[in-house]
């Protein structure tokens, strides 16, 4: 599953992109940014989502060796990037994590 990620300041990011392909469909404002929503630690976890799809974030807390309420923050906050999809049961408070993006092509702008 690769994403398109882009950089671009924010008096660009209302312009168009020049470019005609590749087309990022996650923007970040800065490489700090960048590099602190894509960190090894959360690209690790988002390939472990992939490889073990978890059914709750407590499964994914105990296979990852990472408390539940840091892996929460961490996963809504991809999910704001649109790199995870949390799916809430209707019927309980469980919450399925699903990785919707495990590898990256950073495109500069």
């Amino acid at each position: 599953m690769r994403t398109v990620v882009g950089i671009r300041s924010e008096k660009r990011t209302s312009q168009a992109s020049r470019h005609s392909e590749p087309t990022p469909t996650v923007w970040f404002a800065s490489w700090r940014q960048l590099a602190g929503v894509l960190s090894d630690e959360n690209r690790a976890l988002l390939r472990l989502m992939q490889d073990k799809q978890p059914r709750t974030v407590l499964e994914l807390a105990e296979l990852s060796g990472r408390a539940a309420s840091n892996l929460s923050r961490t996963l809504r906050n991809l999910e704001g990037y649109g790199l995870v999809k949390l799916h809430r049961s209707p019927d309980t408070r469980a919450v399925r994590p699903e990785a919707l993006a495990t590898e990256f092509l950073v495109v500069l702008d």
